[in-house]
């Protein structure tokens, strides 16, 4: 489709970005995953109770998998429009392919003790699962590698931290993106061993008919053996629906995993906004249809909105997913078709920061200025060792001398030498400067 005329700026703007999400979130790859797991559960049934496929046989079965395409998938689509059922439509497409490759005979097998979302669950859960392994998680540890290598490379640059938007106790460059770091790392971690979990147990999820036809065979044991093969977890207790409780746990972790990305992208305009970080000029960009100076900071912005955007989705699949009336209704089938929506916009938001990330170096003049210029910062650090050395009222003198005041080495140093504490405790705060009161931060960036 031409991308200029697609509503969606996924399939058109950010394509590039997100077209690699069509194998694991497209309609295509919902009818090839539904094939797959119809397929696989004929290769089960075949041990299970004899059907007795032949080697040729089992070749054939496997090039319907391996072989599916684009055409196959209309095929599907032109069935549903008869049937108006999409997961019966793939087991008519499955009857044609039968024919061709001349097991006619086995397609009453087809779809065998099945109800459509023990196919539809299982297909979503390899779909979503791929698509982590694959897209999500790559992309996520692009960014985290990113990040903590700079992290480590500015990790001696002394910054003004602000804390209220007032400044405070001094940090380094380092240690703040090394908080993200770490943030980021500790969700995908959850991400990573999570444990999507699958149902295939018939109508309402009692196996009903499997042990009317078969009563002979362990129907839960074999269930949950398939379930497993296909790297799921097995959920004994179901209604007609797999509950989505696990998806929508994995939901909140990717939210979250948003919600740390927006809270670094805000930082990092911030930090702009300051000049704290020398955006890189490329000369051939415009910051301004009519202010030439303009040069701003429109990836981190951008992986902003996306991120509002991919979470609002997130959000109305876990508040509505795991509701459905009495045993099953329909209103989580046209929740599940937007799953992608919400990996798209987060794979957009991850691909901006990296790229407004890449552009932006700390400025390390500015960042020395504005620490020269705030010596009551070091207050905090005076006020303990006030402490320590049994001064009363400590932090009430540091409060008189520098609240609302504009404080300077000189200043500072003064107030220093009037205390009445051992010099050599007097020589340790006239050292002190809001540029290597930085504590331990050169140390913390190690956890990471």
């Amino acid at each position: 489709m031409e991308e200029l005329l697609c509503i969606s700026p996924i399939d058109g703007r950010y394509h590039k970005t997100t077209e690699k999400l069509n194998q694991f979130f497209s309609e295509y790859a919902l009818i090839k995953y539904r094939v797959l797991v119809e397929i696989k559960w004929l290769l089960k049934l075949d041990k299970t109770i004899n059907i007795n496929f032949s080697e040729e046989e089992l070749h054939s079965l496997a090039k319907i998998i391996d072989e599916f395409n684009l055409r196959d998938a209309k095929r599907v689509k032109e069935i549903e429009e008869t049937t108006k059922h999409d997961v019966k439509a793939v087991e008519y497409f499955l009857r044609e392919k039968f024919e061709v490759y001349g097991l006619s005979k086995y397609e009453n097998f087809i779809h065998f003790g099945c109800t459509s979302e023990d196919i539809n669950n299982l297909a979503y859960g390899l779909m979503i699962k791929s698509g982590l392994n694959e897209q999500f998680i790559p992309c996520a540890e692009e960014l985290i590698n990113t990040v903590s290598q700079k992290a480590r490379e500015y990790r001696t640059i002394p910054m003004l931290a602000h804390t209220h938007g007032q400044p405070a106790t001094p940090t380094t460059v380092g240690k703040e993106l090394a908080v993200f770091v770490y943030r980021w790392k500790s969700i995908l971690e959850l991400i990573k061993n999570i444990k999507l979990r699958g149902k295939f147990s018939g109508a309402v999820g009692n196996f009903n008919a499997h042990i009317v036809a078969y009563p002979e065979i362990d129907w839960i044991s074999i269930s949950k053996n398939f379930v497993e093969d296909l790297g799921l977890e097995f959920n004994p207790l179901t209604t007609q629906i797999e509950s989505h409780d696990m998806i929508c746990i994995l939901f909140n972790y990717l939210k979250a995993f948003n919600n740390i990305t927006l809270d670094f992208n805000l930082d990092m305009w911030t930090y702009i906004s300051k000049n704290y970080f020398k955006q890189m000029i490329v000369e051939t960009e415009v910051g301004s249809s009519v202010m030439p100076h303009k040069v701003n900071p429109i990836n981190h912005e951008n992986s902003m909105a996306n991120i509002r955007i991919g979470n609002s989705v997130f959000m109305a699949l876990t508040d509505n997913l795991p509701i459905s009336r009495m045993q099953r209704d329909l209103s989580d089938s046209s929740l599940l078709r937007n799953i992608g929506v919400g990996f798209a916009h987060t794979l957009i938001s991850i691909n901006q920061s990296i790229i407004g990330f890449n552009k932006i170096i700390p400025n390390e003049s500015v960042l020395n200025e504005d620490l020269n210029k705030n010596y009551a910062v070091i207050s905090e650090a005076i006020q303990t060792v006030l402490r320590k050395n049994g001064v009363t009222n400590a932090y009430e003198k540091l409060k008189e001398l520098t609240r609302g005041k504009d404080i300077t080495q000189e200043s500072m140093k003064e107030f220093i030498d009037s205390l009445d504490i051992p010099n050599d405790e007097k020589e340790k705060l006239s050292k002190l400067s809001p540029t290597n009161y930085l504590g331990l931060s050169n140390n913390l960036i190690d956890f990471i």
